[in-house]
């Protein structure tokens, strides 16, 4: 491996330069015609326009990343997160052309990449799964059978979903005979599947996952976990490690069932096991995501262990260097994502001019975002503008200076995420560390987030 080809943008593709510069890796930077004047175009080595603004016309387009790849010479591919970097096809292409994709091979992309088969190798190796059915369920008449078999409130998930999308809650069997129907034409639509499996919908459970790196010589380590609860509408917020929540005997048990997991899926890079906790601290098997997550930089932070230069070392063949007892854990590490949306108008994107961008610093403060004052931040993709990464002794000290960084971070004139975060470090409940999934969902319904904005 030489060449790196970055098919990705925005902060992700930036974090990738840099671990790929560390190791004394040649880049390539793709991009879309709306990311002209993005970061890390100009941090890459070179730099090819591979479409339009829509992903479809550009990131998506397999056969124009393949031609870059061509163009520029690039041995490797690093897909980041999101975009093309779980489909399993063009993953079995990057192999099928003797390109090095970075992340584990096609095989296990796609066995963990549907919802169904992850669930029943979880349950092969003891991992704790959710209560539902053994597999995909093809008629109404079958599905309702199952449902009233597992009881209800029961989800129905696209088989081939992921990142909160493809999901159905049925309340009822009325209920469920609409959502049904709802879900498979929605799967159809979304993911060319339309294969759907049930769950047990687990009353107002914690999000955790666990972070893996594995090599291609079977050994498989964990680096402890990440608590994702706070969401809106399932899409993660704040992180945080350790979870608030956790015992050291839960946190072990979770990483060993995520272990056994990745080695029987012949997993190898970097991945992550997601989890559901219960109100009784009983946990279950989520999915497995195979790709690095923007949330990593918590791990990072947590371990001191650079999660994309082991996930590159990994994919060009390198044994691990570390063993699980070798994993040190130090101190306690947030993530606020900063994204440009409104939280005063339901989270509505505010994508738009960056007239003045002014990051935090000083000590125990990190930024990862591929912007600038000047820089404009497109429609067209997700709404990132930087993830505000903050590390204490203890999660009191983390919280202060997390508060500290909140009120040195300046953006203009768009709408941000930065006073949602600065309420929340305010919020009782957030600093008892006592919520679960539906906390900011509720918040919101109810009309109290933001109520009271005197020390925001």
């Amino acid at each position: 491996m030489k060449k790196v080809l970055i098919a990705n943008r925005g902060e992700i593709a930036v974090r990738i330069i840099r671990a790929c510069q560390d190791l004394g890796l040649h880049t390539v930077a793709v991009y879309s015609q709306a990311d002209a004047e993005a970061l890390h175009v100009l941090h890459a080595d070179e730099a090819i326009c591979i479409g339009e603004a829509a992903p479809a016309k550009s990131y998506l387009k397999v056969s124009n990343i393949l031609s870059a790849c061509e163009v520029t010479g690039a041995d490797a591919v690093h897909p980041g997160y999101g975009f093309l970097s779980e489909n399993a096809n063009f993953a079995a292409i990057c192999e099928s052309s003797g390109l090095t994709f970075i992340g584990p091979s096609s095989e296990t992309i796609s066995l963990l990449g549907d919802k169904a088969q992850a669930k029943a190798l979880a349950k092969s190796v003891k991992c704790p799964v959710i209560p539902g059915t053994d597999g995909v369920v093809e008629t109404l008449e079958e599905a309702l059978d199952q449902a009233e078999q597992i009881g209800y409130p029961v989800f129905i998930k696209a088989s081939a979903g992921g990142g909160g999308k493809g999901i159905r809650v049925a309340f009822d069997v009325e209920d469920f005979k609409k959502k049904f129907v709802q879900a498979k034409t929605e799967a159809e639509i979304s993911f060319n599947n339309s294969d759907v499996y049930l769950e047990k919908m687990i009353v107002n459970p914690r999000h955790i996952e666990v972070q893996l790196l594995a090599d291609k010589h079977g050994n498989v380590l964990h680096l402890g976990e990440r608590d994702c609860t706070v969401q809106r509408r399932r899409q993660k917020l704040i992180e945080e490690t350790p979870s608030p929540v956790l015992t050291p005997a839960l946190r072990k048990k979770m990483g060993e069932a995520a272990v056994a997991l990745a080695k029987a899926a012949n997993y190898h890079t970097a991945g992550t096991v997601e989890f559901l906790l219960d109100e009784d601290n009983n946990f279950y098997f989520m999915e497995v995501n195979t790709r690095i997550q923007v949330e990593h930089t918590v791990s990072e932070e947590i371990t001191g262990i650079d999660l994309l230069v082991e996930q590159i070392k990994a994919a060009r063949g390198e044994k691990l260097k570390m063993k699980q007892k070798d994993i040190q854990f130090s101190g306690h590490v947030f993530e606020f994502r900063i994204n440009a949306e409104d939280p005063k108008n339901n989270f509505c994107p505010s994508p738009g001019l960056l007239e003045y961008y002014i990051p935090p610093g000083g000590p125990h403060v990190r930024i990862d975002s591929a912007c600038y004052s000047g820089y404009k931040i497109p429609p067209n993709y997700d709404s990132m503008i930087a993830k505000l990464i903050v590390k204490g002794k203890d999660r009191t000290e983390a919280i202060q200076i997390a508060k500290r960084a909140l009120k040195e971070f300046h953006i203009g004139s768009i709408h941000t995420t930065i006073a949602f975060h600065q309420y929340m470090l305010e919020n009782e409940k957030f600093l008892s560390g006592v919520y679960n999934l539906n906390f900011v969902d509720e918040l919101v319904e109810s009309g109290e987030l933001f109520k009271e904005t005197s020390k925001v």
